[in-house]
């Protein structure tokens, strides 16, 4: 048999998901300004992220604390969907969960939801509380397991907050972004994030996966903040029933779910351009809505 051919090398990944065109220069050319910085914690050492609008003038809507999903980071394809919020007038805060990207703990290791849902609470009632963002409404959103995650801090934190966007929780499974990403030129990308996880989901990560999401499942009535749920009929990771549950059992007066035929598991990351967009549009027409009918806070919870 003769030897195999000589292939070229492969490409080195990109310095980032857009390429190699510099931050700043890049978050200029979006309308965006971008800080990064680290948070100390009892817990352990979170680096965050913000995403302002690049005009420091122009005045904020509303504060939004963003929570990536397993095995991601905030550096990423995930501030996407920060960049957009922040072009859209939105002050957008996140933070690399424990365990994840540049952030203390074993990688890939969520043995304490609890803790790890505490410990990014620490960081958003740090910027909450601030005398430049106390008085705005403030939105929690939360991907895949952000969104389990977003819903213990909604639970934990009644008041604190105007309303949540939500894609729901996913049981990590190593081969689970091949089901999540329906673009495959945008999972080419996604597979080459340098903080990725990509080891074999960890027993104890499973185990209290399976914990909080039946106390998440079993505290839907507590509900009672405006939220939106969004979920691909076609979500090879996660079944849309569990959205629709959250719909039906939760108590609040204004919610909305939203489905979208035949899209997969990450409708902003891994969707063809028209199909994010979609979904984008969808995202700000709610905000947009909610900032305008509740108003400023006051009482700086």
């Amino acid at each position: 048999m003769p030897p195999p051919p000589n292939l070229p090398p492969l490409p080195p990944p990109p310095t980032f998901y857009w390429g190699e065109t510099p931050e700043e220069e890049f978050y200029k050319s979006q309308g965006v300004r971008n800080s990064k910085s680290y948070f100390e914690t009892p817990n352990g050492k979170l680096f965050t992220q913000s995403w302002l609008p690049a005009d420091e003038d122009q005045p904020i809507k509303a504060v939004v604390f963003m929570t990536h999903g397993y095995g991601s980071d905030s550096s990423w394809c995930f501030q996407k969907i920060c960049i957009e919020y922040a072009k859209w007038g939105y002050a957008v805060f996140a933070a690399d969960l424990l365990g994840h990207g540049r952030s203390d703990g074993i990688h890939g290791y969520l043995g304490d939801m609890d803790k790890v849902a505490e410990t990014l609470l620490l960081y958003f009632l740090s910027v909450r509380r601030s005398e430049t963002y106390c008085k705005l409404p403030a939105f929690l959103f939360g991907e895949s397991m952000g969104g389990m995650i977003t819903m213990l801090l909604h639970l934990t934190m009644y008041g604190l907050l105007f309303g949540f966007a939500d894609t729901w929780a996913a049981m990590p499974d190593n081969k689970m972004i091949g089901k999540a990403i329906r673009d495959p030129e945008k999972l080419k990308i996604i597979v080459v994030n340098p903080k990725r996880y990509t080891g074999k989901p960890r027993v104890g990560t499973m185990r209290e996966v399976v914990r909080v999401t039946n106390y998440i499942q079993n505290n839907f009535h507590k509900v009672t903040t405006p939220f939106i749920t969004l979920h691909g009929t076609s979500d090879g990771v996660t079944c849309p029933t569990g959205s629709q549950l959250l719909y039906e059992k939760a108590s609040s007066e204004d919610k909305s779910l939203k489905l979208y035929d035949g899209m997969y598991h990450s409708l902003v990351q891994g969707e063809p351009d028209d199909a994010a967009d979609l979904v984008l549009a969808d995202m700000k027409a709610w905000i947009d809505e909610k900032t305008e009918k509740y108003g400023q806070k006051t009482d700086g919870n």
